[in-house]
């Protein structure tokens, strides 16, 4: 599979997808630039097919990539899995804002969409 380097060493581009994975998790909607959001929905289609899942292993694995963030964890599985039963991927939306000052990298928004698919 291709991913984008984004500049990082392979442990800070894992930490920082991890996080940015949690923040649309618990917010439901982040600000960020346009590849690194294209590579966070990578990462949250996988986390709320863990979640469809259920099984312990499923758990385990959405664990050991949201580093042992309980609360992410546990709206994956209760919440976003419940929300998207009837929806076989495409959880995510992006909506482009404006350029960045300084570097001129694209600023979107990417948030979750709504439950059933249209």
């Amino acid at each position: 599979m291709a991913y984008r380097k984004l500049g990082r060493t392979n442990k800070h581009r894992r930490s920082m997808l991890a996080n940015l994975t949690k923040s649309l998790i618990m917010n439901e909607k982040i600000e960020t630039t346009e590849t690194r959001a294209k590579e966070v929905r990578k990462f949250l289609d996988k986390m709320v097919t863990y979640g469809k899942n259920g099984s312990l292993v499923s758990r385990r694995k959405a664990l050991a990539f949201l580093q042992n963030d309980n609360a992410s964890v546990k709206k994956v599985f209760d919440d976003l899995a419940v929300r998207y039963a009837n929806r076989n991927g495409g959880y995510t939306r992006i909506l482009k804002l404006t350029e960045r000052r300084g570097d001129d990298a694209l600023i979107v928004i990417l948030e979750l969409v709504e439950g059933d698919a249209a």
